[in-house]
Parts: structure tokens; C-alpha cells; sequence
């Protein structure tokens, strides 16, 4: 079973930065802080700034016509976020909220634009955690509208596992926060159904939650779950 989402670790731009290019970035930049459940900013807010994420975690949303609220990822520290409008400002067409308490540099666009273009190392990176995404959003898309819950979910925890997997004697677990909603606003399932497939797995012995995280005791048993059960046909 291939991953849901393209499995690449987050890309930590200021780690990435030498310390002299870092040092200019935040010359230029504002600090800000954000308390748990804040949103930084939201869908129609000005397109005027980019984001650095220096301490905490971020979700990336958009709601649909209904007010269902889609994941699109998460952003982990020395990630930038608020990139899509930089070419052009317009409004803002998604959500980003702070899931734990977080401190970010805010970057003028004007100003984040003239510091890519005196540094194409940078700019490349830019470039490259574009691409990572536009391909992290097709393949989510692609996953919603042919696999099933079961298979979008374990997809879902494989690729997770694949990039925030720690090893623990003879078993993983993910490194990761994550609420049985953010788990079904990710795949496109409501949050009954994640609960129940989570169960289901958990009886089948390939998964564990403990102190809210998912323990994975062999992640290729887990790939290799068949989905021929009733559950498997709920979209």
C-alpha cells in the first residue's frame, strides 16, 4: 500500500538558512505569539505577510460550502506558512490556527520578496516546499475520491509515521498530537467513523493508543490490513 500523502519531512527553512542569512531574515521580520486554538489568520484576512514558524504547531484548513473544516497539513517549527498569496496579495483563501501555544516571525511581503531575491539558496527552498505541497494536496484529493475510509486511514498513518515515527524497543509510535477529528477533517470522514476504524484496528492488534498516541507494534502488518469488512465501503 503506497503512503496517502507524499512522505517528506517537514521542511525547516531556518535550519536551512546559514546563521548570516537567518539573522537577516529576522532583522526584517516582526515576533508574535499565539496562544493555543488562536487562528494567526483566516479565509478573506489581507494577503500581506509571510509566516515563520519558531516554536509550536500550526494547521493549515480551508472550510467547505457546508462549513466542514478540511486539514491541508500541519506546520512544524522553522516551516513558513502564508505563501500562496506573496505572488500576487489577495485575500487569504485558508485558515491557520495554532494548535499549541505558538511564536512566529511575521515577514512583510515586500520584504520576505526582496530577501529571496538577494539569496536563490533560499528562494529554491521556497520553491521546493511548493512543490512539496502541491503534490502532498493532489495526492490527498486523489486518495478522497477512490479509497475508502479504512484504506484512506491507514494510509493516513503509514505517511504520518513515515515522518513524525519515532522507534520505541520494538515498535513505533507517531510524534505527533493528533485528535481523532484532526484525523477524519484529513481523510474526508467524519469523526464516528475515523473512531470506529481506529477500533477496528485496534482489535486487529496493529494498533495501540497510548497517552493519546498512536503506537504502531509493526507498520508492514498495518499496510497489509484488507479492508473486507462492512466499514470499508463507507465513504
Amino acid at each position: 500500500m503506497e503512503s496517502s500523502l507524499s512522505s517528506v519531512a517537514p521542511l525547516d527553512f531556518l535550519a536551512k538558512l546559514s546563521a548570516k542569512h537567518r539573522a537577516e531574515l529576522k532583522a526584517i521580520a516582526r515576533p508574535c505569539s499565539f496562544a493555543k486554538n488562536n487562528l494567526i489568520f483566516g479565509a478573506g484576512s489581507p494577503g500581506r505577510d509571510v509566516f515563520v514558524l519558531v516554536e509550536g504547531r500550526v494547521k493549515i484548513y480551508q472550510l467547505s460550502d457546508s462549513g466542514r473544516k478540511v486539514i491541508l497539513w500541519f506546520c512544524f517549527p522553522g516551516e513558513l506558512f502564508g505563501l500562496a498569496e506573496m505572488a500576487h496579495v489577495r485575500p487569504r483563501e485558508v485558515f491557520a490556527q495554532a494548535c499549541t501555544e505558538s511564536h512566529v516571525l511575521v515577514v512583510d511581503e515586500k520584504e520576505f520578496k526582496g530577501f529571496l531575491a538577494a539569496h536563490s539558496g533560499a528562494s529554491m527552498l521556497v520553491i521546493e516546499l511548493l512543490a512539496t505541497r502541491l503534490r502532498v494536496v493532489g495526492e490527498m484529493l486523489l486518495n478522497v475520491s477512490s479509497d475508502n475510509v479504512m484504506t484512506r486511514l491507514i494510509k493516513l498513518i503509514t505517511r504520518l509515521n513515515t515522518v513524525y515515527g519515532k522507534r520505541l524497543e520494538h515498535e513505533s509510535y507517531l510524534d505527533i498530537h493528533l485528535t481523532h477529528q484532526d484525523m477524519a477533517d484529513m481523510i474526508g470522514a467524519s469523526r464516528q467513523t475515523v473512531t470506529m476504524t481506529l477500533g477496528l484496528l485496534r482489535r486487529k492488534g496493529v494498533l495501540r493508543i497510548e497517552n493519546h498516541r498512536l503506537h504502531i507494534p509493526d507498520v508492514e502488518l498495518l499496510e497489509t490490513i484488507t479492508t473486507d469488512h462492512p466499514l470499508s465501503h463507507v465513504q
